[in-house]
């Protein structure tokens, strides 16, 4: 390729060319009959100009260093409406509202965090989609970006494998077409083209757990921006009747737990951009799996997007984690541990004695968390990570033990700024961060809160501390 500057007029005469030699030269006569028996003359050039064109824009509409948005929404909606969606009517949003409000009164008795101005809404599967997809996109960028890239490497490197006697022999390529010309027109094709597919896989992956999830932050990320109560009344519904119960229990203790976790990350501004930050760190050294791609596009068939994507999917990631990967995860399972277990304390406190189900729905929810839950389904599509937060037991005990100590305050003192928030090493010693956080020695003049704490905390571990107690796991909690 020349070094002058070039004209956009000459790149879009350049890209025409390439097209009509790529798809309807006479040197694969096939293809030429193909295209004339659908109507495309390739020898008329006007025709094949606009072809090209509208080709061209095709990809370029697809970013080559991100995500794009419009793709995965687009194609998250039509997963969404292929398993069944209903529009929220008018009698649900108000029941909905009036759970909300029920459960931020329960709440405003037991946390000092307060969610002013924040709505409550019902949203449908399509509209949990639209208005969290800018979220999931800033999760997914890090390894977008990379498997864009080792997509058109494992591409680049087939093509400049071809010996010139190879290069008849692909479909529409005339005898001694310039490969390091082609590749240098089609290499950004190549990057939309792989970054299209892998949006489509997020979109698919995001469409399919907008069928499962129940509330806008039940992954335990803050996905929605504008802090707000969101509910999808349409997935709490099927969920109450597996439970064999009435919905209007099981809507209102899902809207005390939403409540409770979007106070939370309102409340603590810190929270949430750091378990984002600990997503994006493990994505951004995901190492991808070159080799296995390059495999897997040399036993496909490369011209078929749909079986690229299907193929592709089985083979990006590597399976051995970095050390950087792994203290983000260790970091991710932490944080995502304490969120719930604060939930499970603080939406305990707020329904007993209001909700005679509390105690059943508690459970039920530790159940559909244990085995898998929605969160670990779609981070394994998204960023190849299996994410089971496993401390989510230690968490709910260090919590009450903190609540059984020193108040609701000194539960939610622990938020008060990262450098003294819960480390896994501390879910490994209750006691012991119990005591630093409340003072408990004898030289504060609290000589007897370490018996306490001892007490406490044996009454926690046992489950003996009342009745909205956080129950042992099921298997998987930990």
């Amino acid at each position: 390729m020349s070094d002058n500057p070039r004209r956009d007029g000459d790149d879009e005469a350049d890209f025409a060319r390439l097209f009509q030699q790529f798809l309807g030269s006479d040197a694969n006569p096939a293809m030429a009959d193909a295209m004339r028996a659908m109507g495309i003359d390739h020898g008329d050039p006007a025709m094949m100009g606009a072809l090209a064109a509208q080709f061209k824009a095709l990809f370029e509409a697809a970013p080559t260093d991100g995500i794009n948005r419009e793709l995965c929404e687009d194609v998250a909606r039509k997963t969404v409406s292929a398993a069944g969606d209903t529009v929220v009517g008018d009698s649900t949003q108000r029941e909905v509202r009036e759970a909300v409000h029920v459960a931020g009164l329960w709440l405003d008795g037991v946390t000092a965090f307060e969610l002013p101005g924040a709505r409550a809404l019902a949203w449908s599967r399509a509209e949990w989609v639209t208005h969290t997809m800018a979220t999931w996109a800033k999760i997914v960028a890090p390894v977008a970006q990379g498997v864009t890239g080792a997509i058109g490497s494992a591409l680049r490197g087939q093509m400049e494998g071809l010996t010139g006697r190879d290069v008849p022999a692909l479909p529409g390529m005339p005898p001694g077409m310039d490969l390091s010309g082609m590749m240098a027109q089609f290499e950004p094709m190549l990057a939309r083209l792989s970054s299209s597919m892998f949006g489509a896989q997020i979109g698919q992956a995001v469409g399919t757990l907008a069928g499962d999830v129940l509330s806008g932050t039940e992954v335990g990320l803050p996905l929605v921006e504008q802090p707000v109560v969101a509910l999808l009344p349409g997935n709490v519904t099927e969920f109450a009747e597996g439970l064999e119960l009435e919905t209007a229990p099981v809507l209102l203790y899902l809207a005390v737990r939403e409540s409770a976790r979007t106070r939370l990350f309102a409340g603590v501004p810190w929270l949430g951009p750091q378990v984002l930050a600990a997503v994006q760190a493990y994505a951004r050294d995901i190492t991808i799996d070159t080799e296995g791609i390059e495999s897997t596009l040399s036993q496909i068939d490369t011209s078929d997007p749909q079986e690229m994507q299907s193929a592709l999917s089985s083979s990006l990631f590597s399976p051995q984690p970095s050390e950087a990967q792994k203290a983000a995860l260790a970091r991710l399972e932490t944080l995502l541990a304490l969120v719930e277990g604060w939930v499970d304390v603080v939406a305990g406190r707020a329904a007993h004695g209001r909700l005679p189900q509390v105690d059943a729905l508690a459970e039920a929810v530790r159940r559909r968390r244990a085995t898998g839950g929605p969160a670990e389904a779609i981070f394994g599509e998204l960023v190849g990570l299996q994410l089971r937060p496993r401390r989510l037991r230690d968490a709910a005990n260090l919590f009450t033990a903190l609540e059984s100590s020193g108040g609701a305050a000194a539960r939610d003192a622990a938020w008060a700024h990262p450098d003294v928030a819960p480390t896994a090493a501390d879910l490994d010693d209750v006691l012991g961060y119990v005591e630093r956080s409340c003072g408990g020695s004898e030289d504060d003049g609290l000589g007897g809160l370490g018996e306490e704490l001892d007490a406490a905390l044996e009454r926690i571990l046992s489950g003996e501390d009342g009745p909205d107690a956080p129950k042992d796991p099921q298997p998987g909690d930990r």
